[in-house]
């Protein structure tokens, strides 16, 4: 796994970012994370703050994307399905689905690029939603 190796650059990241303009881009955008050489990032509801992980402990924070958002104390999983189908169907810009998220409780999501999968967190760190990313 040569690329595995590699070292990505913040630049690199933003623009594989770019090219996202719906939920219904997210496969593409993982798989070019991963040729960049993430193993997984976090992203933080509250603020849009994503953290991307390399080898060796290698990280890259992102900076806040808006103003902070309030998350729920307590997660509704049925109406974040709801919300999350909206995005990723295109229905929903990026903002909305993050302060939809927010009162639906979820706190951050997570993605494992070798596992292929997007799990939501609530504020206790539960899991709420594990979703297979197509490839």
């Amino acid at each position: 796994m040569k690329n595995q190796q590699r070292t990505f650059r913040a630049d690199e990241i933003k623009k594989a970012h770019s090219k996202v303009k719906s939920g219904a881009d997210f496969p593409t955008y993982i798989q070019d994370l991963k040729k960049l050489g993430v193993s997984h990032y976090e992203t933080f509801v509250a603020d849009g703050h994503t953290d991307y992980y390399g080898v060796n402990d290698y990280i890259i924070r992102s900076p806040a994307k808006y103003a902070s958002l309030n998350i729920a104390q307590t997660s509704n999983k049925e109406e974040f399905q709801t919300q999350l189908k909206a995005h990723q169907e295109g229905k929903t810009d990026y903002p909305t689905f993050c302060n939809d998220a927010s009162k639906s409780g979820i706190e951050k999501w997570v993605v494992l690029m070798e596992e292929m999968t997007c799990t939501y967190f609530d504020k206790a760190n539960n899991s709420i939603l594990v979703e297979e990313i197509p490839h």
